[in-house]
């Protein structure tokens, strides 16, 4: 029991940090999306892909984090964009704290669009508001079609599927519609896209989307 009620005094303290958070990006008018995935899903290239189509129309800032190095942040600010790093030093997810401290380097009044890419992990962020308008979880073929059953919370508490690398569908063992249906049961209301972030496959619609919420 005592563990427990540590772990919800952890979480309301997040929770109340999130909701700091959340009010400032309302008063500068600031949309955000909390991107989660597993290692190697491609949530990166998605941040350099939604950056490319919104170049000139959007002004758009990233909080990046990671476990080691600034690799991603580097990526990331080539597309002249304001970027943070937050490197957690083996922490598996970012929480509110974290990002409210990072958000002072950046300027909300000129940001239209915030992308939070977070550590990947599909089990430690599930549980973690930063503030977000919505969580975004990112799966890409190659890790096969079971994962939303493996990992039912962070697929319950995502608004959005993006399911990336469907141009590798012909090469690995994954049923994109059973991936899809699998999902859909964890949570009917996911809105989801399948994209390519190589042949670029799905990134207008993902866009379109994203326009459309702000």
């Amino acid at each position: 029991m005592e563990i427990i009620k540590i772990e919800r005094k952890v979480l309301a303290k997040n929770d109340a940090v999130a909701s700091e958070i959340r009010s400032a990006l309302q008063e500068n008018g600031v949309f955000a999306v909390n991107i989660v995935s597993s290692p190697g899903s491609g949530k990166t290239t998605l941040v350099e892909k939604t950056i490319e189509h919104f170049s000139g129309r959007m002004n758009i800032s990233v909080i990046e984090g990671d476990v080691q190095t600034d690799l991603d942040a580097q990526r990331v600010s080539a597309y002249n964009v304001p970027v943070v790093q937050i490197i957690t030093n083996g922490g598996c997810h970012l929480d509110a704290g974290l990002v409210k401290d990072s958000m002072k380097s950046l300027d909300l009044v000129s940001t239209d669009f915030l992308i939070i890419e977070n550590v990947g992990n599909l089990v430690c962020p599930a549980g973690y508001d930063l503030g977000e308008d919505m969580k975004v979880v990112v799966i890409s073929v190659t890790e096969g079609d079971d994962k939303p059953l493996k990992y039912p919370k962070m697929f319950m508490n995502s608004k959005v599927l993006v399911i990336n690398k469907i141009d590798l569908l012909p090469y690995v063992n994954c049923n994109i519609n059973q991936l899809r249906s699998n999902a859909l049961k964890i949570n009917p209301d996911l809105k989801v896209f399948e994209v390519s972030c190589t042949t670029g496959e799905g990134i207008n619609a993902w866009c379109d989307f994203i326009e459309n919420s702000i």
